[in-house]
Protein backbone atom coordinates (compact mmCIF):
# COMPACT_ATOMS: atom_id res chain seq x y z
CA UNK A 1 0.00 0.00 0.00
CA UNK A 2 1.37 3.46 -0.81
CA UNK A 3 -0.03 6.73 0.44
CA UNK A 4 -0.83 9.12 -2.16
CA UNK A 5 -2.02 11.83 -0.96
CA UNK A 6 0.24 15.10 -1.95
CA UNK A 7 -0.52 16.85 0.92
CA UNK A 8 0.35 14.13 3.58
CA UNK A 9 4.23 14.57 2.22
CA UNK A 10 6.30 11.50 1.59
CA UNK A 11 4.51 8.50 1.18
CA UNK A 12 4.34 5.53 3.70
CA UNK A 13 4.33 2.09 2.37
CA UNK A 14 2.39 -0.25 4.46
CA UNK A 15 4.11 -3.63 5.11
CA UNK A 16 2.60 -6.99 6.73
CA UNK A 17 -1.03 -8.60 5.93
CA UNK A 18 -2.85 -11.85 6.86
CA UNK A 19 -0.74 -13.54 9.72
CA UNK A 20 1.72 -10.76 10.53
CA UNK A 21 1.50 -7.93 12.05
CA UNK A 22 1.04 -4.58 9.68
CA UNK A 23 3.97 -2.47 10.06
CA UNK A 24 3.93 1.37 7.89
CA UNK A 25 7.26 2.76 7.10
CA UNK A 26 7.09 6.66 6.52
CA UNK A 27 4.80 9.61 6.18
CA UNK A 28 5.65 10.52 9.78
CA UNK A 29 4.82 7.21 11.39
CA UNK A 30 6.63 6.19 14.07
CA UNK A 31 10.21 5.22 13.95
CA UNK A 32 10.56 1.32 12.48
CA UNK A 33 13.08 -1.64 12.50
CA UNK A 34 14.24 -4.10 10.34
CA UNK A 35 16.17 -6.43 12.78
CA UNK A 36 17.53 -9.99 12.35
CA UNK A 37 20.47 -12.53 11.56
CA UNK A 38 22.85 -11.22 8.86
CA UNK A 39 22.41 -15.07 7.17
CA UNK A 40 19.99 -17.48 7.93
CA UNK A 41 21.93 -20.02 10.43
CA UNK A 42 19.42 -22.58 10.75
CA UNK A 43 15.56 -23.06 11.26
CA UNK A 44 15.90 -23.26 14.84
CA UNK A 45 18.28 -20.68 14.89
CA UNK A 46 16.05 -18.08 13.25
CA UNK A 47 13.13 -19.18 14.92
CA UNK A 48 14.99 -18.33 18.15
CA UNK A 49 15.96 -14.88 17.04
CA UNK A 50 12.82 -13.82 15.68
CA UNK A 51 10.86 -14.72 19.47
CA UNK A 52 13.68 -12.65 20.63
CA UNK A 53 12.66 -9.58 18.82
CA UNK A 54 9.17 -9.89 18.59
CA UNK A 55 9.51 -10.07 23.00
CA UNK A 56 11.49 -6.55 22.06
CA UNK A 57 8.82 -5.51 19.67
CA UNK A 58 5.82 -5.94 22.03
CA UNK A 59 8.21 -4.78 24.83
CA UNK A 60 8.93 -1.50 23.17
CA UNK A 61 5.78 -0.48 20.89
CA UNK A 62 7.78 -0.71 18.11
CA UNK A 63 7.02 -1.79 14.05
CA UNK A 64 9.15 -3.78 13.44
CA UNK A 65 10.11 -6.38 10.27
CA UNK A 66 12.49 -9.08 11.04
CA UNK A 67 15.26 -9.57 8.10
CA UNK A 68 17.64 -12.78 7.25
CA UNK A 69 19.53 -13.74 3.42
CA UNK A 70 19.10 -16.86 2.32
CA UNK A 71 21.83 -16.48 0.20
CA UNK A 72 24.69 -14.03 0.23
CA UNK A 73 25.42 -13.94 -2.99
CA UNK A 74 28.45 -11.51 -2.97
CA UNK A 75 30.54 -12.99 -0.34
CA UNK A 76 34.66 -12.02 -1.12
CA UNK A 77 35.53 -15.69 -0.92
CA UNK A 78 34.28 -18.73 -2.56
CA UNK A 79 35.02 -20.99 0.59
CA UNK A 80 32.63 -18.54 3.17
CA UNK A 81 29.32 -19.83 3.98
CA UNK A 82 26.22 -18.46 1.72
CA UNK A 83 23.40 -19.57 3.84
CA UNK A 84 20.66 -22.72 3.16
CA UNK A 85 19.36 -21.41 -0.42
CA UNK A 86 16.03 -20.46 -2.01
CA UNK A 87 13.84 -23.29 -0.96
CA UNK A 88 15.35 -24.11 2.26
CA UNK A 89 15.53 -20.39 2.89
CA UNK A 90 11.89 -19.47 2.29
CA UNK A 91 10.57 -22.63 4.71
CA UNK A 92 12.33 -21.54 7.54
CA UNK A 93 11.50 -17.47 6.50
CA UNK A 94 7.60 -18.62 6.46
CA UNK A 95 7.91 -20.72 9.76
CA UNK A 96 9.24 -17.17 11.09
CA UNK A 97 6.18 -15.51 9.83
CA UNK A 98 3.90 -18.18 11.07
CA UNK A 99 5.12 -18.28 14.60
CA UNK A 100 5.94 -14.95 15.55
CA UNK A 101 3.10 -13.15 13.37
CA UNK A 102 6.67 -10.86 12.63
CA UNK A 103 6.29 -9.67 8.39
CA UNK A 104 9.79 -10.90 6.83
CA UNK A 105 12.41 -9.01 4.58
CA UNK A 106 14.69 -10.98 2.39
CA UNK A 107 16.95 -10.20 -0.39
CA UNK A 108 16.73 -11.93 -4.15
CA UNK A 109 19.89 -11.71 -6.38
CA UNK A 110 18.36 -12.62 -9.48
CA UNK A 111 15.35 -12.04 -11.70
CA UNK A 112 13.40 -15.71 -10.96
CA UNK A 113 14.30 -15.40 -7.30
CA UNK A 114 11.32 -12.99 -6.93
CA UNK A 115 8.06 -14.76 -7.41
CA UNK A 116 9.02 -17.75 -4.65
CA UNK A 117 10.62 -15.13 -2.22
CA UNK A 118 7.32 -12.88 -3.14
CA UNK A 119 4.85 -15.61 -2.03
CA UNK A 120 6.54 -16.24 1.40
CA UNK A 121 7.99 -12.72 2.46
CA UNK A 122 6.24 -9.67 2.87
CA UNK A 123 8.88 -6.77 1.73
CA UNK A 124 11.72 -7.60 -0.72
CA UNK A 125 15.07 -6.28 -0.88
CA UNK A 126 17.61 -5.38 -3.22
CA UNK A 127 21.06 -5.77 -2.59
CA UNK A 128 23.57 -2.25 -2.72
CA UNK A 129 25.96 -3.83 -5.35
CA UNK A 130 22.64 -4.68 -7.82
CA UNK A 131 20.73 -1.53 -7.09
CA UNK A 132 20.65 -0.69 -10.77
CA UNK A 133 20.10 -3.96 -12.23
CA UNK A 134 16.95 -3.35 -14.43
CA UNK A 135 15.74 -7.17 -14.70
CA UNK A 136 15.69 -7.51 -10.88
CA UNK A 137 14.03 -4.32 -9.84
CA UNK A 138 11.37 -4.90 -12.30
CA UNK A 139 10.73 -8.30 -11.23
CA UNK A 140 10.77 -7.14 -7.61
CA UNK A 141 8.45 -4.59 -8.07
CA UNK A 142 5.99 -6.54 -10.53
CA UNK A 143 5.30 -9.21 -7.50
CA UNK A 144 3.25 -6.46 -6.22
CA UNK A 145 4.92 -6.09 -2.90
CA UNK A 146 6.40 -3.27 -1.39
CA UNK A 147 10.78 -3.19 -2.48
CA UNK A 148 13.71 -2.27 -0.16
CA UNK A 149 16.54 -1.00 -2.43
CA UNK A 150 20.07 -0.04 -0.89
CA UNK A 151 22.22 2.65 -2.10
CA UNK A 152 25.06 1.67 -3.57
CA UNK A 153 28.05 2.26 -2.29
CA UNK A 154 29.32 3.75 -5.69
CA UNK A 155 25.95 5.88 -6.16
CA UNK A 156 25.87 9.48 -5.07
CA UNK A 157 22.57 9.56 -3.13
CA UNK A 158 20.59 12.26 -5.81
CA UNK A 159 21.46 8.82 -7.86
CA UNK A 160 18.81 6.95 -6.11
CA UNK A 161 16.17 8.58 -7.97
CA UNK A 162 17.09 6.92 -11.22
CA UNK A 163 16.75 3.92 -9.82
CA UNK A 164 13.87 4.67 -7.83
CA UNK A 165 11.47 5.63 -11.32
CA UNK A 166 13.46 2.80 -13.01
CA UNK A 167 11.88 0.54 -10.57
CA UNK A 168 8.37 2.29 -10.66
CA UNK A 169 7.94 2.07 -13.97
CA UNK A 170 6.72 -1.45 -13.37
CA UNK A 171 3.78 0.36 -11.65
CA UNK A 172 4.34 -2.62 -9.19
CA UNK A 173 5.13 -2.57 -5.73
CA UNK A 174 6.05 0.14 -3.63
CA UNK A 175 9.65 1.34 -3.22
CA UNK A 176 11.62 2.12 0.58
CA UNK A 177 15.31 3.55 -0.07
CA UNK A 178 18.22 2.65 1.92
CA UNK A 179 22.09 4.32 3.30
CA UNK A 180 24.45 2.06 3.96
CA UNK A 181 27.43 3.84 3.76
CA UNK A 182 29.90 4.79 0.86
CA UNK A 183 33.55 3.82 -0.47
CA UNK A 184 36.09 5.94 0.71
CA UNK A 185 39.45 4.49 -0.62
CA UNK A 186 39.93 0.93 -0.44
CA UNK A 187 38.33 -0.77 2.39
CA UNK A 188 36.29 1.41 4.46
CA UNK A 189 33.09 3.07 4.17
CA UNK A 190 31.59 6.31 5.33
CA UNK A 191 28.42 8.24 5.96
CA UNK A 192 27.46 11.32 4.74
CA UNK A 193 24.16 12.16 6.79
CA UNK A 194 23.33 14.38 3.73
CA UNK A 195 21.79 11.44 1.70
CA UNK A 196 18.99 11.21 4.10
CA UNK A 197 17.82 14.33 2.74
CA UNK A 198 18.57 14.09 -0.06
CA UNK A 199 17.41 10.75 -0.41
CA UNK A 200 13.90 12.19 0.43
CA UNK A 201 13.77 13.34 -3.14
CA UNK A 202 12.83 10.22 -4.28
CA UNK A 203 9.28 11.02 -2.46
CA UNK A 204 9.94 7.19 -0.36
CA UNK A 205 10.72 6.31 2.81
CA UNK A 206 14.40 6.39 3.77
CA UNK A 207 15.90 3.43 6.20
CA UNK A 208 19.24 3.79 7.42
CA UNK A 209 21.45 0.88 7.90
CA UNK A 210 23.20 1.40 10.54
CA UNK A 211 25.23 -2.05 10.87
CA UNK A 212 26.47 -2.46 7.13
CA UNK A 213 27.65 0.88 7.77
CA UNK A 214 29.99 0.26 9.98
CA UNK A 215 31.99 -2.36 7.47
CA UNK A 216 35.38 -2.77 6.62
CA UNK A 217 34.74 -4.55 3.17
CA UNK A 218 37.00 -7.36 2.92
CA UNK A 219 39.20 -6.00 5.35
CA UNK A 220 40.04 -9.26 7.01
CA UNK A 221 41.88 -11.34 4.63
CA UNK A 222 38.72 -11.84 2.41
CA UNK A 223 36.21 -11.49 4.64
CA UNK A 224 34.55 -8.16 5.71
CA UNK A 225 35.47 -6.70 9.06
CA UNK A 226 33.72 -4.03 11.17
CA UNK A 227 33.24 -1.05 13.60
CA UNK A 228 30.76 -2.18 15.86
CA UNK A 229 31.29 0.94 17.99
CA UNK A 230 30.46 3.29 16.04
CA UNK A 231 26.91 1.55 15.38
CA UNK A 232 25.02 3.21 17.60
CA UNK A 233 26.56 6.53 17.27
CA UNK A 234 25.78 7.00 13.92
CA UNK A 235 22.32 5.74 14.36
CA UNK A 236 21.54 8.48 16.39
CA UNK A 237 22.74 10.95 14.28
CA UNK A 238 20.64 9.24 11.33
CA UNK A 239 17.49 9.66 13.40
CA UNK A 240 18.37 13.17 14.38
CA UNK A 241 18.67 13.87 10.77
CA UNK A 242 15.41 12.16 9.95
CA UNK A 243 15.29 8.34 8.82
CA UNK A 244 11.79 6.38 8.72
CA UNK A 245 13.20 3.27 9.86
CA UNK A 246 16.54 1.72 11.07
CA UNK A 247 17.91 -1.22 9.76
CA UNK A 248 19.79 -3.42 12.25
CA UNK A 249 21.50 -7.04 11.66
CA UNK A 250 21.45 -8.49 15.25
CA UNK A 251 23.11 -11.78 16.34
CA UNK A 252 22.93 -14.10 19.68
CA UNK A 253 26.63 -14.23 19.67
CA UNK A 254 28.00 -11.86 16.59
CA UNK A 255 31.94 -13.53 17.47
CA UNK A 256 30.38 -16.77 16.23
CA UNK A 257 28.29 -15.65 13.07
CA UNK A 258 28.23 -16.78 10.07
CA UNK A 259 28.47 -13.47 8.00
CA UNK A 260 29.55 -9.87 9.69
CA UNK A 261 30.61 -11.09 12.54
CA UNK A 262 32.40 -7.59 12.92
CA UNK A 263 29.11 -5.41 12.42
CA UNK A 264 26.42 -7.30 13.67
CA UNK A 265 24.92 -5.91 17.07
CA UNK A 266 24.53 -8.33 20.08
CA UNK A 267 20.75 -8.98 19.73
CA UNK A 268 20.36 -8.60 23.85
CA UNK A 269 21.60 -5.15 23.06
CA UNK A 270 19.26 -4.18 20.48
CA UNK A 271 16.42 -3.80 22.81
CA UNK A 272 18.18 -0.91 24.72
CA UNK A 273 19.30 0.71 21.39
CA UNK A 274 15.82 0.26 19.67
CA UNK A 275 14.34 1.81 22.91
CA UNK A 276 16.67 5.15 22.96
CA UNK A 277 16.40 5.93 19.24
CA UNK A 278 12.71 5.39 19.52
CA UNK A 279 12.46 7.84 21.81
CA UNK A 280 14.93 10.14 19.99
CA UNK A 281 12.90 9.94 16.92
CA UNK A 282 10.08 11.43 18.73
CA UNK A 283 11.98 14.52 20.80
CA UNK A 284 13.33 14.94 17.16
CA UNK A 285 10.44 15.03 15.29
CA UNK A 286 8.52 17.07 17.85
CA UNK A 287 11.24 19.82 17.96
CA UNK A 288 11.84 19.74 14.57
CA UNK A 289 12.69 23.07 12.86
CA UNK A 290 14.10 24.21 9.33
CA UNK A 291 15.94 27.32 8.69
CA UNK A 292 15.26 29.73 5.81
CA UNK A 293 17.15 29.10 2.98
Amino acid sequence: MVDTDEQSGPPYVAIGGPGADHVEIGDGRRLAFIAGPCVLEGRDFALSAARSLRKIAESLHIPLVFKASFDKANRTRVDSYRGPGLEAGLRILDAVRKETGLPVVTDIHEPAQADKAAAVVDLLQIPAFLCRQTDLLLAATRTGKPVLVKKGQFLAPDDMSHIVQKAKSSGGGAILVAERGTMLGYHDLVVDMRSLVIMRQCACPVVYDCTHSVQIPGGAAGVSSGRREFVAPLARAAVAVGCDAVFCETHPDPACALSDAGSQMRLEDFEPFAGELSELAAYCRASAWVPRS
